[in-house]
């Protein structure tokens, strides 16, 4: 198994060290930043296998960390550990492309099995798997790639995923809570509108006009289903 090293980006320095013991006790590296701007110049130069980062850096406002991190690095894993713990900090930051959210305080073994879960998610993605295409959409499950009209398109991690799993069930209804549990996993403490943002993030990107999308059917009372199109 590859080493799998963490970057906890957290300015409180007792945090930080109470984070990367309990990470180390359950057998991961780590990395240490401080601020916002160091972080983004770890992730430059380490292999970074997952980022923990706070919310309220003293130079950048973690919110804008994990925008630029999703623009370079669109598949490294993001859990925002933040005291911030209002719906609409957790929806934004999900709506970024964060992986998880935990709100502070927290429980250090939810930590790390939030992160095995995140990871684990990550490795099955990355496993070699054919062209998958619906209409001018390609997706490369071994590349970790999408194309449309063979242009590419940025992808969350989280995004491929949901599109992963659309092309194994295509033209089958999907509902929202086995969308929850396949893609954020049944640890996964939110409810079902979180999905609904995700979905909404991903019309954006493939669909030509996302309020009357052609790839992603609403299925009312059900959930979505991710439609085979032929050309």
């Amino acid at each position: 198994m590859n080493e799998q090293l963490i970057l906890i980006v957290e300015d409180e320095v007792s945090i930080r060290k109470f984070i990367a013991l309990n990470l180390k006790r359950a057998n991961f590296s780590t990395k240490e930043a401080p601020n916002g701007k160091e972080a983004l110049s770890i992730i430059d130069k380490e292999r970074i296998s997952l980022v923990i980062l706070d919310l309220n850096l003293p130079d950048i406002d973690g919110l804008e960390v994990c925008e630029k991190l999703r623009a370079a690095h669109p598949h490294l894993p993001v859990i925002i550990l933040s005291a911030r713990g209002q719906d609409m900090d957790r929806i934004t930051g999900l709506e970024l492309g964060a992986d998880d959210y935990i709100v502070k305080p927290f429980n250090p073994l939810e930590l790390v099995a939030r992160i095995r879960s995140v990871l684990r998610r990550t490795e099955s993605i990355r496993e070699p798997e054919p062209l998958l295409t619906s209409g001018p959409l390609e997706l490369n499950l071994k590349e970790q790639t999408l194309t449309k009209h063979q242009q590419p398109i940025k992808l969350t991690m989280r995004e491929f995923h949901l599109l992963k799993l659309f092309f194994s069930k295509i033209n089958e209804p999907i509902s929202r809570d086995e969308l929850l549990n396949e893609v954020w996993g049944e640890n996964y403490f939110g409810d079902t509108k979180t999905v609904d943002v995700h979905i909404r993030r991903l019309r954006e990107k493939i669909e030509d006009d996302p309020s009357h999308p052609v790839f992603i059917e609403t299925i009312w009372g059900c959930g979505y289903r991710f439609k085979r199109i032929y050309t």
